[in-house]
């Protein structure tokens, strides 16, 4: 059984000279191998056949012989013309070469740069020397909280994209992307979801680029794989002791006694209770505590002497 040329444009037996090049047009743009470069070996075989189709149907002779003797029947035709036909006695089916129709359709150059040659630059068979041009990337911050970054999460992105249409026309479409944020992901860190951006026709669609950045913190900063904490201090409390009592970020509640006397640039250092190291999930960052010592704006006579007292060598 030969190809049924009508099904493959998708079209009825009444279809008008209009009604098939619309058909064309929009089937050609779509299965070109230029706007498939995934799937190339098919749609290089989809291509030449909708190519024949629109090439039969569209030449009065060869569609007067299909509609008789179907495609089989066109291509070994040596018979005398059918009746009430115009057929010449001395036709042959010569197909036509499917980059040629589509040249001659949309122009030498094709419909935005699409398809320049590509089966006459490779014998037919596949590839010829025109490499599909990518469109760059498109980078978009993806701000997340401390919270996120030291506990990991699944972020949900709804993106609005443009895209060519069959007929090359572009259109928007929306889709949901989803992001698994792993625990000690860092500022900078790329998530790259390939073709996932825009796509003009004739190019490959560009990669979706989400870069992270923090949310400032009211509490921690990040230093590296450490956390900052700042904590406020009178001068009393820096001679005599304090507890800090701190909320973690994932929610626990830490007590740091401090009950040596600190100085003026002193820190706290408590091991693994800063940010988790994404590499290597077991190991954790510092958490470092920081102190601003608030010395008193006045002293009256007696706190005077009595600090003389207390603090004076015996």
């Amino acid at each position: 059984m030969g190809f049924d040329y009508y099904n493959v444009l998708k079209l009825n037996r009444n279809a008008t000279e209009d009604d098939m090049k619309k058909a064309y047009k929009r089937l050609a743009m779509k299965w070109h191998p230029d706007k498939n470069p995934v799937n190339k070996k098919e749609a290089e075989a989809k291509f030449k056949l909708i190519s024949e189709a629109y090439d039969v149907l569209s030449d009065p002779n060869k569609r007067q012989i299909y509609d008789l003797y179907g495609e089989e029947g066109l291509k070994s035709f040596d018979q005398a013309p059918p009746p009430n036909t115009n057929v010449g006695a001395s036709f042959k089916f010569n197909p036509r070469d499917a980059d040629d129709i589509f040249s001659e359709f949309f122009g030498s150059g094709g419909s935005d740069g699409v398809g320049k040659g590509y089966f006459r630059n490779n014998n037919h068979n596949s590839y010829g020397a025109e490499v599909n041009r990518k469109a760059a990337p498109v980078e978009s911050k993806l701000l997340c909280t401390l919270e996120e970054l030291y506990k990991g999460t699944r972020r949900k992105m709804r993106i609005s994209r443009s895209v060519p249409d069959d007929f090359g026309k572009p259109k928007t479409i929306e889709e949901i992307l989803k992001i698994d944020i792993k625990p000690g992901w860092k500022k900078g860190t790329k998530i790259t979801f390939p073709e996932k951006g825009n796509q003009e026709p004739g190019t490959i669609p560009a990669d979706l680029i989400f870069v992270v950045d923090e949310k400032p913190h009211p509490v921690f900063k990040r230093d590296g794989n450490d956390l900052v904490v700042n904590q406020k201090m009178s001068l009393l409390e820096a001679l005599t002791g304090k507890t800090i009592e701190l909320t973690t970020l994932d929610g626990r509640y830490l007590t740091v006694p401090v009950s040596d006397i600190v100085k003026p640039g002193h820190e706290v250092l408590i091991s693994d209770e800063g940010m988790p190291v994404s590499k290597e999930p077991n190991k954790r960052g510092n958490l470092r505590i920081k102190f601003d010592i608030t010395f008193p704006s006045r002293l009256t006579a007696e706190q005077k002497s009595d600090l003389k007292k207390a603090l004076s060598d015996n």
